[in-house]
């Protein structure tokens, strides 16, 4: 294991050497903590990533260490448990990044046994959903083998992305992500030797492979004339070749209209048109929709009470249309606080916000989790306030503290008996309530001083007062360092002190290796902290049907 580490290591862009077992104590020097199985370890990779890395571990050790904990995984004939959690986080939308997942996959490919090959190539085209996704998987794939060449398996699971498409499908897509990573359609094409499921398919993978749309009677079948599906990918091909370089706004709002294009097929002088704009919103994904609000902010097309922002309050209000997009609630977050502040992160972008389109994504982070439904049950609060929760998640804005602030409020919005209170090496102040807007839940955790980490004190607090809670939900990184009881001792003194089978959630913010949460205590459970489906998983615990 120790060559293919090392090469996952100069992938990730990490030192080449294979890390020491963990220690006993968590990263923080502190105990009361333990060491999460690797199955655990992989679900917080794929959903939270190592970007950022955390207080007290660098991006590189936890990329190393979580490289590592994936090879251990496939090494023990478990390749197929990688593989099979790669698809449920990617299908489920509950990461907000893909490469996790995509590098999780590239390792079961390279290194798994024949099954979880097998597994791994099969799971390509249901993970690899665009192209984007397809580049960067081929990048790792590459990257973390030791021949060049492609087998069979590799061959069959790319083809089957350009051929189970159909024809529209497929020109769609390789006409608006052309290359990514350094690699183009033309590359792959190359090495994956795909033979065209049909004559129209046969014209946009020349066009892929050539720059140039095949004339009409070139790609008909043999010996009759071209098929109507053949016309119409013709059609749309040479449409894309006309937008890219279109400069008539007339004649580009008619193209977008007719073919349904998008941002990427347009020319980027035409990219200041508020009609342009205007034409494109209508049809615009989702995802791409929170990445432009700014931008159709700035031009003026998002104003108050007009046509524009109500078509978007509409896309972002829509249950269905966020659960079929994927969207993830910490990307409506981003999207959420960068609108907010008329000013994105980086580069020179500013703009007016609109009031109606700031309430539509705060409705659409809520709505991103799905239907939760209240347990009834008592709830006590615990979010980490400690100096380590400062870290920024995912190379965002947006530290760990914050983002356990507005996981919170999905709880405390969904659970009519809920209590929420802060902590570091002490309970803080922290005043939130389900009626404050998440602007306001910012707010109100930056004015918080934060300390050490003593993650017992939800419990001993709610024990010392005579409190009556069926359960504790402590939003935490796990590094646990103040205090003489340890989290899992002070809900057991809890128990048998108030009578009461309480249970414990942990709510990890971060992709470390430790939980404060005892594996071997049934009543204590382990989330990973911005799983899309943690709420739901939270209230079926918490109701004893997991």
């Amino acid at each position: 294991m120790a060559s293919f580490v090392s090469r996952a290591a100069q992938v990730l862009g990490l030192e080449a050497s294979e890390p020491s077992p963990p220690p006993v104590v968590n990263a923080a020097g502190g105990l009361g903590s333990f060491k999460v199985d690797d199955l655990t370890r992989l679900r917080r990779f794929l959903i939270l990533g190592v970007e950022g890395g955390s207080y007290y571990a660098s991006e590189r050790k936890l990329g190393l260490e979580n490289a590592t904990s994936i090879s251990r995984l496939i090494e023990a004939g478990r390749g197929g448990e990688v593989v099979a959690e790669a698809l449920a986080v990617s299908l489920g939308g509950r990461a907000a990044k893909q490469s996790p997942t995509l590098f999780a996959l590239a390792m079961v490919s390279r290194l798994g046994d024949g099954p979880a090959k097998q597994a791994a190539y099969a799971a390509v085209p249901q993970i690899c959903r665009t192209p984007t996704m397809l580049f960067e998987y081929l990048e790792l794939h590459m990257a973390l083998g030791e021949s060049s060449g492609w087998g069979r398996g590799l061959r069959k699971a790319v083809g089957s992305i350009y051929t189970d498409k159909s024809a529209d499908a497929l020109a769609y897509s390789v006409t608006k992500y052309r290359q990514r990573n350094g690699w183009t359609h033309r590359d792959v094409l190359r090495l994956a030797h795909v033979k065209p499921a049909s004559s129209a398919h046969q014209t946009v993978l020349h066009y892929a492979a050539k720059s140039e749309v095949l004339p009409v009677d070139d790609g008909a079948d043999e010996g009759g004339p071209a098929d109507e599906a053949v016309v119409k990918t013709h059609a749309f091909l040479t449409a894309v070749e006309e937008a890219k370089v279109c400069e008539d706004e007339a004649r580009l709002l008619a193209l977008i209209a007719e073919w349904k294009l998008a941002r990427e097929h347009l020319p980027s002088t035409m990219l200041s048109s508020v009609p342009v704009w205007a034409a494109l919103l209508p049809t615009m994904p989702l995802t791409a929709l929170t990445r432009n609000l700014g931008k159709m902010s700035s031009i003026g097309l998002l104003a108050p009470l007009s046509d524009a922002t109500a078509t978007v309050v509409a896309k972002l209000t829509d249950p269905a249309g966020l659960k079929r997009a994927r969207v993830h609630p910490f990307s409506l977050l981003l999207a959420m606080q960068t609108y907010r502040q008329g000013r994105g992160h980086k580069g020179s972008l500013s703009w007016d916000t609109t009031p109606e389109v700031v309430a539509a994504l705060e409705k659409a982070f809520y709505l991103s989790f799905g239907q939760v439904q209240p347990t009834g049950k008592r709830w006590v609060l615990g979010l980490d306030v400690s100096g380590s929760m400062g870290v920024r998640l995912q190379n965002s804005p947006i530290s760990a503290y914050e983002a356990s602030a507005a996981m919170a409020m999905v709880a405390l919005r969904t659970e009519p008996r809920c209590h929420p209170m802060a902590f570091s090496h002490k309970l803080v102040p922290v005043g939130l309530t389900a009626d404050d807007s998440l602007e306001t839940v910012t707010q109100k955790m930056r004015a918080i001083p934060m300390g050490g980490t003593d993650c017992a004190l939800p419990m001993l607090w709610a024990l010392e007062n005579k409190v009556e809670a069926d359960v504790f939900v402590v939003y935490t990184d796990c590094e646990t360092w103040a205090g003489a009881t340890t989290p899992a001792d002070a809900l057991r003194q809890y128990r048998a002190a108030m009578g009461i089978d309480a249970k414990l959630i942990v709510v990890g913010m971060t992709s470390g290796g430790f939980t404060i949460a005892d594996p071997e205590d049934a009543g204590m459970m382990d989330v990973v902290g911005f799983d899309a489906n943690a709420p739901q998983v939270m209230q079926q615990f918490v109701e004893g049907q997991v």
